[in-house]
């Protein structure tokens, strides 16, 4: 909480205007809550996931679908590599109210996908054109009703949870568009790597939480606490947003005259201009463009990645390495909070050799995606050889997934470099390739370590992923840029709308 005191405190502004904005930075005030934000949208996202283990009568299903007890189960799989642990012990399920059958978790947990999927564009193309502010703020609160009916809904049916988890979806799937259209009208070009981190770095933090924090309340207050305590304290953040945040320094009163000067010249406009402009997207010269392409590729094959080492690779440590859930958990947990770190100190250092013009934006850009794919394409690539050196695999794993972080000031803001007119929209389009990965990655590993969950079927799943993250390094390297592209200045060619539009 310091840390964000520090960064709301405003040292260079002089003691006029309104009180709030003598003190405290507008621009940062907007960047912690939307920070939060992420931080609520994603720790919702997953906290289904823990309270489940409460949800399900394990006993029954167990009976219902005639399987054995896993222990004697996997070891007719497959021979794997490792030996288990000694120390660990294997815990009792607890057997909750619930008889759902393998099929219907698999649909329940995937779902949110259906409406992450569908909602990107339009809500982007909202946020540009009438107001990021309430589409992020309807992205928020949609989750918190979805979530705290979920305990009456998983009551009454599975298909009623299964709406409620699309609607969920369709909320998160506006969260990145949105936050990119702000930060296009509130972050000064000094400061946008630095700004977009500290937002987007929330999703990490939202789900190391989440997970710990719906643990702690299935096992100690049951499962319906999960989604009834974390719906609540949302709605906290839901009456803040409103009060506290503006779609424009120009429409918001809580800030000082010079901070709003200082943004709005920084960014090329006027500190009385309140347009809205609303402007159509030049989808030809944005499906022809190099750096936007350059952009997408990266997205897709850097989620590739994300979602290899921060969803599947504590499998990997289960089923191959044989670590015991209370092991996994903190190896899988603690990798988020570096990150953060990491991905705030990557981008504050970026930031500040960009405004020394020691780099340009296109070379600070391609840095911090050089982190993120180079490093853990690296540490992939140890881990197909470390065998079973457990302490080995826990730190390349960590270090790993800490890297990941280079992407929040590397392409990941890179939309709003090349057009801040649409980078909502842009942010939506490539986000929404990328969440593809998102869908065929637990396929992908099912599929390969059905049967077969050894290190040598594992290494197969790390050379594809290192082999995407190669793909990712040479396009974007050499397509990439921080440029401003002609197509963002659509209202100066008006004339040339009709062909701009397909």
């Amino acid at each position: 909480m310091s840390f964000f005191v520090l960064l709301l405190v405003k040292m260079d502004v002089p003691a006029k205007g309104n009180i709030l904005g003598r003190f405290i930075s507008a621009r940062y005030i907007l960047a912690v809550l939307g920070s939060i934000g992420m931080a609520i949208v994603y720790g919702l996202k997953v906290n289904l996931s823990v309270a489940m283990v409460g949800m399900l009568n394990h006993t029954a299903i167990k009976m219902n679908e005639g399987k054995p007890d896993h222990g004697s189960h996997n070891n007719t799989l497959a021979e794997v590599d490792c030996e288990p642990v000694t120390s660990s012990a294997h815990a009792k399920e607890a057997d909750g109210p619930f008889t759902w059958s393998t099929e219907i978790q698999g649909i329940i947990l995937s779902c949110y996908f259906w409406g992450y999927f569908v909602s990107q564009i339009p809500g982007a193309r909202i946020a540009e054109l009438f107001s990021a502010k309430w589409v992020m703020f309807f992205s928020v609160s949609i989750n918190v009703v979805c979530t705290l009916l979920t305990p009456v809904m998983a009551q009454a049916h599975h298909a009623a949870v299964v709406v409620m988890r699309i609607g969920e979806g369709i909320g998160g799937g506006v969260t990145f568009p949105a936050m990119h259209v702000l930060l296009s009208k509130w972050a000064p070009p000094a400061e946008r790597s630095v700004m977009a981190a500290l937002v987007y770095a929330g999703t990490s933090l939202g789900t190391v939480i989440s997970m710990l924090m719906a643990g702690v309340l299935t096992a100690n207050l049951g499962w319906e606490s999960v989604f009834y305590v974390m719906g609540g304290l949302s709605c906290i953040w839901c009456v803040l947003w409103v009060l506290l945040v503006q779609d424009s320094p120009q429409q918001q009163a809580l800030i000082s005259k010079e901070e709003r000067d200082l943004i709005v010249t920084s960014l090329g406009g006027k500190a009385d201009d309140h347009d809205h402009k609303k402007l159509p997207v030049p989808w030809k010269s944005v499906l022809t463009s190099g750096p936007f392409l350059a952009i997408l590729v990266a997205h897709a094959c850097s989620n590739w990645g994300w979602y290899m080492l921060l969803i599947e690779l504590p499998f990997y440590m289960k089923q191959v390495l044989k670590f015991n859930m209370a092991e996994n958990a903190v190896a899988t947990a603690l990798p988020f909070l570096s990150l953060w770190f990491f991905s705030l100190g990557l981008s504050k250092t970026l930031d500040w050799l960009r405004g020394k013009s020691y780099i340009t934006t296109t070379t600070a850009r391609k840095i911090g995606t050089l982190f993120a794919s180079v490093v853990p394409a690296t540490c992939l690539l140890v881990l197909c050889y470390v065998g079973c050196n457990r302490g080995a695999a826990v730190a390349f794993t960590a270090i790993g997934v800490t890297a990941i972080g280079g992407m929040f000031c590397g392409f990941l803001s890179n939309h709003i470099d090349i057009a801040p007119n649409f980078a909502g929209t842009l942010m939506a389009m490539t986000n929404t390739v990328a969440t593809i990965p998102g869908i065929v990655v637990p396929i992908f590993v099912g599929v390969l370590t059905h049967g077969n969950q050894t290190i040598s079927a594992w290494r197969v799943i790390f050379f594809v992923t290192i082999g995407l993250y190669l793909i990712e390094i040479v396009v974007y390297t050499l397509f990439g840029s921080g440029e401003q592209q002609p197509w963002n200045q659509v209202q100066q060619t008006k004339e040339d709308q009709p062909e701009e539009k397909l």
